[in-house]
């Protein structure tokens, strides 16, 4: 058995075995900083589109390109690692609501060109950045019924999933993704279908990134909202032999803890990422959430001082300043060590 190497992304593989890797913040907080009106979000290109598109943030790749460069740029400035395409809500399904899902693949595109350019001029060979496909969950779920009158029922099946997955996962290798993240994933079912369509990918390719899962834990319960523990979520999902596996959103760094504790003691073998919110929401407070800088980056200190930890970066409520005060946290210390590498797989 020889293992596959990949073309990509081997850098990245080979910084986690260094040190603690930094992912960026928040792309919509950061969006919202712009105050874009519907007129903005439209551009001239969609000027006279006859549904409203003000919150298709992926939109915004396509029309006002150098919001998203600058937001980019600004992460990468604090000290970012790692950036994720301006993709989360950009397949067909979740397109399908502002009536644009045809224009699912050009948004993956251009968004994975612009976080490319961004991270090519701030690379350097002491420094390289790397760009993180973004595949985030669809408004519609395999797992869970839409009404609840009725158990039974689906709006969504796992081939429409994978269908649009797969056309996401074309553009943003296209594009210049280093590595490939199924994110804020909330339904096991649907992460499957996005898994599957990489895999696909993968092998009529030739051509293998890295991959990283990370889960959302909804609430104290700690279990995703289709049911699964943290631990059976990682079962569920192994099979992708994946870069790392994590948590992120839903909730900050305080209450994501043991659930982060219990994922690094169960998958010794696969480095660890960590994304939260910055605490819980604050319509008060200027980002929407309840943390500043200094107190998500004492806490993932604190995951880092532990040996949790491999990846740490920001989700909602999360900004440049936030990372910068992350990075300076866990610079000192080591990153969690792993038994071995599982981002190789076997020839068959």
């Amino acid at each position: 058995m020889q293992p596959i190497a990949y073309t990509r992304g081997q850098a990245l593989a080979d910084l986690l075995s260094q040190r603690i890797a930094i992912l960026d913040g928040a792309m919509g907080t950061m969006i919202q900083r712009f105050k874009l009106s519907e007129a903005q979000y439209r551009g001239e290109r969609f000027r006279d589109f006859g549904t409203d598109v003000k919150g298709n943030n992926e939109l915004l790749s396509l029309t006002q390109p150098d919001v998203i460069r600058d937001i980019h740029e600004g992460y990468l400035a604090a000290g970012a690692d790692m950036v994720e395409t301006n993709t989360f809500g950009a397949t067909s399904i979740a397109q399908d609501d502002y009536r644009m899902g045809e224009l699912a693949r050009e948004m993956n595109l251009a968004s994975a060109r612009l976080a490319r350019e961004a991270c090519d001029k701030f690379s350097t060979p002491d420094k390289p950045r790397f760009v993180v496909g973004a595949l985030g969950p669809t408004p519609k779920t395999a797992s869970i019924s839409p009404d609840v009158n009725d158990p039974g029922a689906r709006n969504i099946d796992f081939e429409a999933l994978r269908a649009a997955y797969r056309e996401q996962v074309e553009a943003l290798v296209e594009g210049g993704s280093d590595v490939l993240l199924v994110e804020t994933i909330f339904d096991t079912l649907n992460a499957k279908a996005a898994l599957f369509a990489i895999d696909e990918y993968f092998a009529a390719s030739g051509e293998r990134l890295p991959i990283i899962i990370s889960g959302t834990v909804t609430d104290a319960s700690g279990r995703i909202l289709s049911g699964q523990t943290v631990t059976a979520f990682w079962h569920s999902v192994r099979h992708a032999r994946p870069l790392a596996i994590g948590l992120n959103c839903a909730l900050g760094a305080a209450l994501m803890r043991p659930y982060i504790q219990e994922l690094a003691r169960v998958a010794p073998d696969t480095y660890i990422s960590c994304y939260p919110n910055a605490g819980l929401p604050n319509p008060m407070a200027e980002t929407g959430f309840d943390e500043t800088p200094d107190v998500t980056s004492r806490l993932l200190h604190e995951f880092a001082r532990e040996g949790l930890v491999n990846i740490v970066g920001g989700c909602c409520g999360t900004t440049p300043e936030h990372i910068s005060a992350i990075g300076q946290a866990v610079a000192p210390m080591a990153a969690r060590s792993v038994q071995r590498q599982p981002f190789y797989r076997e020839a068959a």
